[in-house]
């Protein structure tokens, strides 16, 4: 059940309810691991918003997952300078040692896998989120050693 207390004080921070749509969709993705279709119709309550508005702001930004994720969430940059630097050579790693799939999660649940166009390390390319953590400066070695921290 999405926590009402934590939606009040969200929505306390905003002039109009619907300026706490991001945050709130943010707190049920965190509390449940992902937005399913209850989980949105959750907040569309809790913010007495048009279901139809919570779905077309969850299904519009990428950020968003709309289906179970790992425990671990990988976004793996692939825009031009992460790209020029091997990102595609990486993503085949994780599809080969993993059987990762962009979008998909590995077979024992412990990573999901989305293709980012850029998460904003042009300077350090390339580079990774793992859930909310940054790394830069990958290379096949580098990737897996990280990975392996994940457990």
């Amino acid at each position: 059940m999405l926590d009402r207390e934590k939606v009040r004080e969200i929505v306390r921070k905003y002039p109009e309810r619907r300026g706490a749509l991001l945050p709130a969709l943010h707190l049920a993705q965190k509390e449940y691991g992902w937005l399913s279709p209850e989980a949105m119709k959750e907040v569309s309550r809790a913010l007495n918003l048009p279901e139809a508005t919570v779905k077309g702001v969850a299904t519009f930004y990428a950020m968003y997952r709309r289906v179970p994720a790992g425990r671990h969430l990988i976004q793996i940059c692939t825009n031009v300078a992460c790209m020029i630097f091997g990102a595609e050579r990486l993503v085949d790693l994780l599809k080969e040692r993993y059987g990762l799939e962009p979008g998909g999660t590995s077979e024992d649940g412990r990573f999901s896998l989305m293709i980012m166009e850029c998460i904003g390390a042009c300077d350090r390319a390339p580079a990774m989120l793992v859930n909310e953590d940054y790394h830069p400066d990958l290379n096949e070695e580098r990737i897996m050693t990280i990975l392996e921290g994940y457990k």
